[in-house]
């Protein structure tokens, strides 16, 4: 019988817990001016309006989380490029479609403005006059402002909008901050004011979650947390379980195909991309509907390098999904993708998929015959062998699986782990967002018997 192994992961940085206790999220308690009664009166008042500024060399996943979690709370997101298009190149390829142009919003209020990090992203950000009026009058009005990675040092500190607070970033930018005026604190995320910070891709969503407590309540982000498998905590083991250990092999860079499609769920799609590349694997993204841009689950539109029918002429080292239902569904019907990861099956590469993507593409199509597999909770009843769907991160020979976006980094570092080591996968991490203990990759294991 084949031993299952479990890689404990001791207080990883890049799983994003569920805000349940005020530990989570920093707060410099003089400068609070939310009342109690906000909570109560969120639910009827309009919708919050919120600008998400991106730039060109901003960092995706802290863009496309924001505007995510942002928009399952209900929130009128606009996602407005500060370049002269609306298409912007954000960090390691992905490129993003923006709602607008940051000069189209000069004269337009939010109940919110939160910027993303990344470089040369941050810089680009700072140097937009129309977004510094726009963050300058949001201050001066007493409304919210956020930014994460190296904006809050990069842009908020330069335009002084950050003096005599409490404030975080990125590790390397934690000087600039402090010289920008600001009292340079290690949180994960940090409120003082009306001020919100963020230290970078690792705690983009409970940053995030945050945003949603102080623009529409505790009970709201709650509801909104509850669906994306976040932790409940943050500094516990988390486990990734491989059973039928095989080797994944692959080139220096492992070639891996990511299909996306309207209704694709932006935030797992992204998280994948964006970490993979980050490891130097070769990922191709491929539409499968008739045109290169797509509109994803929370209408961030995206734009694929290729279209399926292109991508299907190569072969892969791995295949992997995506969820979000309607994502899901459109796999499920592309005759050319399902053959695809039948050969890849045949052939006995890897391929995986998260969240919906197990149970409506690879169950009815026979993908998980013979093998373990866990998906989204709520779709874990279609699963014929639900033996193991309890697993945050499952591996079973060359089938890899997840749940949903809050284990998406976990599913990624996964395969980074497979194909380059647990050295690169532990460097990642710590890039992503540094420890604040040094966490273990798969240096622990633990075997347990599977019936």
């Amino acid at each position: 019988m084949a031993l299952p192994r479990s890689f404990l992961l001791g207080s990883s940085p890049f799983i994003t817990p569920k805000l349940h206790s005020s530990s989570l999220i920093t707060k410099h308690i003089p400068s609070l001016s939310f009342s109690l009664s906000s909570t109560a009166m969120a639910s009827a008042s309009p919708a919050k309006k919120v600008l998400v500024p991106i730039a060109n060399g901003t960092e995706p996943m802290e863009a496309v989380i924001t505007v995510d979690v942002l928009r399952r709370a209900g929130a009128d997101v606009t996602v407005a490029s500060v370049e002269k298009q609306l298409r912007v190149e954000a960090c390691h390829g992905v490129k993003i479609i923006a709602d607008a142009l940051v000069s189209d919003c000069g004269r337009s209020s939010f109940d919110l403005i939160t910027l993303p990090g990344g470089m040369p992203g941050a810089t680009n950000l700072k140097d937009c006059e129309v977004l510094e009026s726009l963050v300058k009058k949001q201050v001066a009005d007493g409304k919210l402002y956020a930014a994460i990675c190296a904006s809050p040092a990069v842009a908020l500190g330069s335009w002084g909008v950050l003096k005599g607070l409490k404030a975080t970033c990125y590790p390397s930018f934690m000087e600039q901050l402090a010289a920008s005026g600001a009292t340079a604190v290690e949180s994960r995320v940090q409120l003082d004011g009306k001020a919100v910070t963020s230290r970078g891709p690792g705690t983009t969503m409970e940053f995030a979650v945050a945003l949603v407590e102080q623009l529409c309540g505790k009970e709201k982000a709650d509801e909104v947390s509850g669906p994306m498998v976040m932790r409940a905590n943050h500094g516990v083991e988390y486990i990734i379980t491989e059973r039928n250990p095989m080797k994944w092999t692959s080139t220096d860079s492992p070639k891996i195909l990511v299909p996306i499609a309207n209704g694709t769920e932006e935030m797992e799609v992204i998280m994948i991309i964006d970490i993979l590349r980050r490891a130097k694997a070769t990922v191709v993204v491929a539409s499968v509907e008739d045109k290169l841009d797509t509109i994803a689950s929370r209408k961030v539109k995206l734009e694929a390098d290729v279209l399926l029918d292109e991508a299907a002429k190569s072969s892969y080292d791995l295949i992997v999904l995506p969820g979000g239902i309607g994502g899901a569904q459109a796999f499920a019907k592309s005759e050319t993708l399902v053959n695809l990861l039948k050969r890849q099956r045949d052939s006995n590469k890897p391929y995986g998929a998260i969240c919906a993507s197990p149970a409506l593409v690879f169950e009815p199509h026979g993908l998980l015959k013979g093998k373990k597999a866990t998906a989204f909770p709520a779709l874990c009843e279609k699963l014929s062998d639900q033996s193991e769907i309890e697993n945050r991160v499952l591996v079973d020979g060359n089938l890899i699986t997840s749940r949903g976006p809050g284990t998406s980094m976990e599913f990624a570092l996964g395969i980074v782990e497979k194909f380059f080591g647990r050295e690169k996968a532990i460097e990642l991490a710590k890039v992503m967002q540094k420890p604040r203990v040094q966490f273990r990759f798969g240096e622990l294991w633990r075997l347990r018997i599977l019936d």
